[in-house]
């Protein structure tokens, strides 16, 4: 089995960091304020990007760390402050991406981080735009999910 350089490590580390408090974020969103869109799709896809990811620390055999963001997030007001919140988030998710980019990373993990950064820049970050315009992501494509020292950043 190969083993990743401490850099692929730490990115690995990012992402998933970033992708569990987004998870944790939108959770807690839910928990609060009900079934409400976009949250619910983009807390689901935020669930596939941790899979994806748990596919690479399977892969590299490298022990994957809990999500321990869980009941520790930040809590809203309103869905559209929570909205507005995760719009600055995503945006921070996609600029934590291209700061990993600037490493240098085995293929398979450059395409499944990829993967992630579109998602987020693509589909959730217009899907919570549209709910901070009042239209809670409903209509049109846009409701994925989201990640990293960009959700660090964002909350």
């Amino acid at each position: 089995m190969e083993t990743l350089t401490d850099a692929e490590l730490n990115a690995l580390h990012e992402a998933l960091e970033d992708e569990y408090q987004a998870w944790s974020i939108y959770d807690q969103v839910i928990a609060d304020f009900g079934e409400v869109r976009p949250f619910i799709n983009i807390r689901d896809a935020e669930a596939r990007h941790i899979e994806a990811l748990r596919t690479l620390y399977m892969r590299y055999g490298v022990p994957m760390p809990e999500n321990t963001w869980v009941g520790k997030v930040e809590r809203y007001s309103s869905v559209q402050a929570a909205c507005e919140a995760a719009v600055a988030a995503e945006i921070a998710n996609g600029d934590l991406y291209d700061q990993l980019f600037k490493t240098e990373l085995r293929p398979d993990i450059v395409t499944v981080l990829r993967n992630l950064q579109e998602a987020s820049l693509e589909r959730h970050l217009p899907a919570f735009q549209r709910c901070a315009q009042g239209g809670r992501g409903q209509g049109g494509g846009g409701q994925g999910a989201g990640r990293g020292q960009g959700r660090r950043g964002r909350a």
